[in-house]
Parts: C-alpha cells; sequence; structure tokens
C-alpha cells in the first residue's frame, strides 16, 4: 500500500470541503479521528461527529476555505484559511488557523483558532 502525504490528505480534505463532498470529507479523517478548539474542548470525535459538523455547515451557500499559507512538519500540516460563512448578519470572512495530525494516511487530531470576522456587507443567500 502506497503513503499518502500528510500534505495530500489535508488538500483533500480542503478540496472535499470546498466542494461541500461530505463523503471526501469524512474519508479524510480517521473512524476515531477528533476535532478540537485550539488549547480547548473536544468539538467532535469520531467520523460520525465529525460529519454532523460539516453537514450543517455545507448549507451554507457563499461557504468557501481559501488557504493563505501552509506549513508542512512531517505528519503535521498547518493551514491559515480565510473561510467565507454566511452568518446571521450577512455573509463575512473569517480567519482560521487550522492544525492537522496525520497517522497512517488520515486526520487523526485537528485543532482550530479562530481569528478576525469581517463582513462583507452584502445580506445572506
Amino acid at each position: 500500500m502506497e503513503k499518502i502525504s500528510s500534505l495530500a490528505v489535508v488538500q483533500a480534505q480542503l478540496d472535499a470541503f470546498n466542494a461541500k463532498d461530505i463523503d471526501a470529507l469524512t474519508r479524510a479523517y480517521a473512524p476515531d479521528a477528533e476535532q478540537f478548539a485550539l488549547h480547548g474542548e473536544r468539538l467532535a470525535q469520531g467520523q460520525e461527529a465529525i460529519r454532523a459538523r460539516y453537514v450543517a455547515r455545507f448549507a451554507e451557500p457563499d461557504l468557501h476555505a481559501r488557504l493563505l499559507s501552509r506549513t508542512v512538519m512531517g505528519n503535521f500540516v498547518t493551514d491559515l484559511e480565510l473561510i467565507t460563512r454566511n452568518f446571521p448578519e450577512g455573509v463575512g470572512t473569517l480567519e482560521m488557523l487550522c492544525i492537522y495530525e496525520v497517522i497512517d494516511g488520515r486526520i487523526r487530531r485537528a485543532s482550530f483558532a479562530p481569528g478576525a470576522t469581517t463582513m462583507l456587507n452584502r445580506p445572506t443567500a
């Protein structure tokens, strides 16, 4: 079996997020994967909980993540993204620091740190 690079796994996850492909996104995560707020609470544990988090998010018509920078160190990948979201007050962007740990070709742990939110002054669809 060919070893999949950490970079390829995280890129596949980002591509699936932007395509709103819940099955491909879920496959990027290990069955027992965990998602955390950076230095904080666990947000989801296991593929089904992760799937549920993203199904809700994928309902947003303007949802899109733009990769601003990426650093790869062994099995760790750190992305800085600018995510377009549909907030209750309208369309806006959110900076997000994403830290992924990839083990055996799947994301095992992911931590997220939100940054600044900017409203784009256009109503939500």
